[in-house]
């Protein structure tokens, strides 16, 4: 696996991109979260949004999708910032997701942690699906889609997450550099295609 720092233009466009706050809405699949409609908030706070005051209100959607299928994200950003995006599976506990995207940092104009880069990690591996996806150093003008590979397994309750990293953006103590959105998956494995013995066999007794 090979690691990259993405610098997303470098200091000039940090110097002639104002701090605004980035937020994003998860689309699809449907998000676990009941999300505002003008920030999708809350989803500061790891692993899966809500943030230390404000956990958030649980929508009780459960998408259900085939083992070894493609499954559709679409994204729409509510506020610009630099950035990218990672897709996660956990099958048994939130535990399993990885931790946020490795974050290189400066001082910023005010004396405070400010995010340079984010790292990417490809290929990736599980629990990770998709890493560095919508990559952009613009504001988006539509929104973002992409079919990501689900492993062919099976899971009631599994979650997917999709998370934002944000360069040039300080550091925000419900989430750091990272915004979280999460859904909740219930896989049915293929029978005629084999199991994919990367990710753990789900608990029944959880």
């Amino acid at each position: 696996m090979r690691t990259f720092a993405m610098l997303l233009g470098g200091c000039l466009l940090f110097a002639l991109t104002p701090l605004a706050v980035a937020h994003f809405r998860l689309l699809e699949p449907a998000s676990w979260l009941v999300e505002s409609e003008e920030s999708g908030d809350p989803q500061w706070s790891s692993p899966c949004g809500g943030t230390l005051t404000d956990p958030g209100k649980p929508t009780g959607a459960i998408t259900k999708i085939q083992g070894g299928e493609k499954l559709h994200i679409r994204i729409r950003e509510m506020a610009f910032h630099p950035g990218f995006y990672r897709v996660a599976l956990a099958v048994n506990s939130r535990a399993e997701l990885p931790p946020d995207p490795e974050a290189t940092t400066e001082v910023g104009p005010n004396g405070r942690p400010r995010s340079v880069s984010g790292a990417i990690h490809y290929p990736p591996s599980p629990p990770v699906l998709a890493d560095g996806l919508f990559i952009h150093v613009a504001p988006f003008d539509k929104e973002q889609e992409a079919d990501v590979d689900i492993p062919n397994l099976n899971c009631s309750k599994c979650t997917l997450q999709v998370i934002e990293f944000m360069a040039a953006h300080g550091f925000n103590k419900d989430g750091g550099y990272t915004y979280h959105h999460c859904a909740d998956l219930q896989i049915q494995a293929d029978p005629n295609k084999p199991i994919d013995t990367r990710f753990p066999t789900e608990n029944k007794h959880r």
